[in-house]
């Protein structure tokens, strides 16, 4: 019986590259792109007490997953076609806040690991969305920040921003790109 199984799992080992069960492959993948970045060989240094943790954000599970949202209705939600991202929203969105918060060059800012609960101060919060608004017809990214000190008081704000686009993955990719920057600037700019 061993003998079969094995047998069967060494002639289907070549077919392994011939099959797709996932579908096609997409023409491409989304990412954000910061508009602004520190430079190379950029480096700051302190003491991990000192340092700013960009927390990954919570996202509801329709951002929790590599399509984009496309709102056709106050109840109702699909996903653009041939829109898919590299990775979750909320991970790239983090991505996008530390690079753009580390380009100030006012703060150490880390954002994964043991390191960052150590900081004494900490950035996280809610992507409540990134995705298009077919009601709109533009594309919306709005996050919910908490911004906690140690022995400090905790603040919280809303940002939003929303760029016209066309419900096509190329126009939708560059519109969210442009919006999800124009949020982590503000947000930079509100941590200081």
């Amino acid at each position: 019986m061993l003998k079969r199984v094995l047998l069967s799992v060494l002639m289907a080992a070549p077919l392994a590259g011939c099959l797709s069960l996932g579908g096609d492959p997409p023409d491409q993948l989304l990412t954000l792109t910061p508009e602004r970045g520190a430079a190379a060989g950029f480096a700051t240094t302190g003491p991990a007490t000192a340092a700013l943790a960009v927390a990954e954000p919570l996202a509801s599970q329709r951002l929790n997953v590599t399509r984009v949202p496309v709102q056709t209705s106050d109840s109702s939600l699909a996903y653009l076609k041939d829109a898919v991202w590299v990775e979750r929203p909320a991970r790239l969105f983090q991505n996008l806040l530390a690079e753009t918060i580390r380009a100030g060059g006012n703060r150490l800012v880390i954002t994964h690991g043991e390191l960052g609960l150590n900081a004494s101060t900490q950035l996280s919060g809610e992507l409540l969305d990134m995705g298009y608004d077919a009601t709109r017809g533009s594309v919306v990214v709005r996050y919910d920040a908490v911004l906690q000190q140690v022995d400090g008081p905790v603040r919280t704000r809303r940002f939003e921003s929303s760029v016209p686009a066309v419900a096509e993955a190329e126009p939708v990719a560059a519109a969210l790109n442009q919006a999800a920057n124009e949020v982590a600037r503000q947000v930079a700019e509100w941590v200081g």
